[in-house]
């Protein structure tokens, strides 16, 4: 059996040991984990936005991973992911603003006042939504549009809408060619890329209310001017300028082959035009269609980080608005984006520093254009309105213009309700 002294002398090392370890405790603890920003970007945009992110994130001692997904699937995924594996920052299109911004998935952003000035106001507006008080959901980067491009061997420079027609036709006639201009439809249809000629012909999706927001109640797709120029898609449709029998991978391939001298497209060709030997192009906005009384101007995309709701769950909703409403706003983020994936920047200020030519006149064919509606009800119109193209351009078997985009217009309202 123990003796008192030496029961004292263990209990007294006890108290000693208990002592030591409540002492060292505190400085033995694991260390706290480096806070993670992870980011959902499509396959176009992954190597840039890792780049800049990252550059972002040493300054702040965070750590920043990029999830490369499919365009069209981060807004889905959005919708179902766990909220462990979900994103808190999301690189997407303008008009999914409407329907993420209504369902809470992303959260409002208020930049300074000194940076929203460095941005024009439509490109602010693209991801601003609300149906009384319209608030910033989204920080735009990157302008997407299409342009004219002119093979300037086969063509010039056309200096009116029936100027290139004339000039489009005539090298159809040389090379033997299913049509004049390379436009992309398909069996779907394609309003995106037929835009320009719709809003040449005074088409329109939708008007505004006295709030200056988006009416879907306005829809202007068969409205009166441009039902009086419909006649037009009727010429066009007879003589061969335009098929809807052509889809994107034939469009770019009659003009990479030289077989049109015209082509509808955006700065995601680049790289294949760049490439192709001995093609030389000039980048230009499109021509105006004489007589309609309205311009010819394409739809603007624009490209942008979105917060998720997921950030302050995570813990990192501070930082993520940080990179997305400050960081990636400014000038030389937006430059640096702009020079790897050959979009032109929404940042004006960092409009003015590119030098790439190219890059450079996709920008200059942007002005005037129009934001792709971001109100839930376009989702209604992109089918409807695709189709009244394919029906009045398919060569033998269409029907008048006018019947066909009548007829679109009111199955685009029983849609929308």
């Amino acid at each position: 059996m123990l003796n008192i002294r030496t029961l004292r002398a263990v209990l007294a090392l006890a108290v000693v040991a208990l002592a030591v370890v409540v002492v060292v405790s505190p400085a033995t603890s694991a260390p706290k984990a480096t806070p993670t920003i992870v980011i959902w970007a499509d396959k176009d945009r992954t190597p840039a936005v890792t780049k800049v992110a990252n550059l972002w994130a040493a300054s702040k001692g965070v750590n920043v991973q990029v999830v490369q997904k499919e365009l069209g699937p981060i807004r889905e995924d959005l919708k179902t992911v766990q909220a462990d594996t979900a994103p808190d920052v999301i690189v997407g299109a303008h008009d999914w603003i409407g329907e993420l911004a209504s369902n809470g998935s992303v959260v409002p952003l208020f930049p300074s006042a000194a940076t929203r000035k460095q941005f024009p106001a439509y490109a602010l507006n693209a991801f601003s939504y609300g149906t009384a008080i319209k608030k910033l959901y989204g920080a735009p980067v990157a302008l997407e549009n299409i342009a004219l491009v002119t093979n300037t061997k086969l063509a010039k420079v056309p200096t009116s809408f029936a100027d290139m027609e004339q000039q489009a036709l005539s090298v159809k006639k040389k090379t033997h060619a299913a049509v004049g201009l390379s436009v992309q439809q398909g069996s779907g249809g394609d309003a995106y890329h037929m835009y320009p000629l719709f809003s040449g012909l005074c088409g329109y999706i939708f008007g505004t209310n006295s709030a200056g927001n988006l009416d879907p109640s306005a829809i202007g797709v068969a409205n009166k001017k441009f039902l009086k120029n419909a006649g037009m898609i009727d010429k066009w449709n007879k003589e061969g300028l335009i098929r809807s029998s052509v889809d994107s991978s034939i469009s770019k391939d009659l003009f990479l082959k030289g077989k049109t001298a015209y082509f509808f497209t955006g700065p995601w060709n680049l790289s294949d035009i760049r490439k192709t030997p001995g093609l030389n192009v000039k980048i230009t906005a499109f021509p105006t269609i004489a007589g309609t009384g309205c311009k010819s101007v394409p739809f603007l995309g624009v490209q942008g980080f979105m917060v998720t709701k997921f950030a302050a769950g995570h813990g990192v909703d501070s930082f993520a608005k940080d990179l997305v409403a400050n960081y990636m706003m400014q000038p030389t983020s937006q430059l640096a984006l702009a020079a790897a994936n050959d979009r032109f920047p929404a940042n004006t200020l960092a409009g003015k520093q590119v030098a790439d030519k190219d890059v450079k006149a996709f920008g200059a064919a942007s002005v005037g254009g129009v934001p792709m509606p971001n109100i839930p009800q376009m989702s209604s119109v992109w089918g409807d309105l695709g189709s009244a193209w394919v029906r009045s351009t398919k060569g033998p078997g269409s029907i008048p213009a006018k019947r066909s985009f009548i007829g679109a217009q009111k199955s685009i309202a029983q849609k929308i309700g």
